[in-house]
């Protein structure tokens, strides 16, 4: 095992959630994430691999759908056994203390059991969902919204934990951009570079905190940090993608926005566009 890196002692305990259920498409990032974080951090790695559990409803035929469903239940508890028993494995190989669960619970109840598990972690690692409407989804939202802690979020493809160079998504908002930055603390102080991204002509910001006042804070704490000022091109979340880019970020920090369902699906929003597209990690804070 590697040597914990001394910008990330401040994580000493890290959620990971994954609701697979033996789909080819699923994605499968969190995990590999989670681990390569723990090891980076010296952290305890707790996975949580759920099984959502079926119920049949009463009818004509529900003998027959209630075999059906129970066999279901079946598949996807085995399922949520063997990623957590796999999980344990690759942990004891890494040299990470790992513990795991594999809970089989209903839909509510498993949003519930993991935001209240998310209470007692300094993080909580998910995969990306593309899809507004799915269990996955709602994970997101019940961490985001409801436990008090942050979240990384990880888009397919990034199997593996980096924060060489971290994006900040500034807009001035005490409650939201501030309480990000300061919770991705641990990852802005082990970054090589850290730029304050702010996007001008979106909102007004007269009466809020700069990205460069904000910057002495962050250099008070050790980041090394630059502003950015950048006029909207289509729009907030591809603006921030396209700078994660250029910046060739590992990772994107900001505050998280809740709308209600109707006005994301009309209008959109920020944390929506970049939870269903992400070229990195997004370390949400709410």
């Amino acid at each position: 095992m590697t040597m914990p890196e001394a910008g990330l002692a401040g994580i000493r305990d890290i959620l990971v959630s994954v609701t697979e259920e033996g789909h080819d498409d699923e994605p499968r990032n969190a995990l590999a994430y989670g681990l390569s974080l723990a090891g980076a951090a010296g952290a305890h790695l707790t996975v949580q691999s759920a099984a959502r559990r079926l119920t049949a409803v009463g009818g004509s035929g529900w003998w027959v759908l209630n075999d059906i469903v129970a066999a279901e239940n079946r598949r996807l508890g085995a399922v949520a056994r063997a990623v957590a028993e796999r999980a344990a494995a690759d942990a004891a190989q890494a040299g990470v203390t790992c513990t795991t669960e594999a809970p089989a619970l209903s839909h509510p109840n498993l949003v519930a059991r993991l935001t209240a598990r998310a209470r007692l972690a300094d993080l909580t690692v998910l995969d990306a969902e593309p899809r507004e409407v799915d269990l996955d989804r709602d994970l997101i939202e019940g961490i985001l919204f409801r436990s008090g802690r942050p979240l990384l979020v990880v888009p397919p493809g990034c199997d593996g934990f980096a924060a060489r160079r971290i994006v900040v998504a500034w807009d001035g908002s005490a409650s939201l951009a501030a309480r990000a930055a300061n919770d991705a603390l641990p990852f802005l102080r082990a970054a090589e570079a850290v730029e304050i991204v702010s996007v001008v002509g979106e909102k007004e910001l007269s009466d809020s905190a700069a990205g460069a006042e904000f910057a002495p804070h962050l250099s008070r704490h050790g980041v090394n940090v630059s502003v950015n000022n950048l006029p909207v091109v289509g729009g907030v979340a591809q603006t921030l993608r396209g700078q994660a880019g250029l910046f060739r970020a590992d990772m994107l920090v900001m505050g998280a926005y809740r709308h209600s369902r109707l006005q994301e699906w009309l209008l959109g929003g920020v944390t929506q566009s970049l939870l269903a597209s992400s070229p990195v990690p997004l370390f949400l804070a709410h």
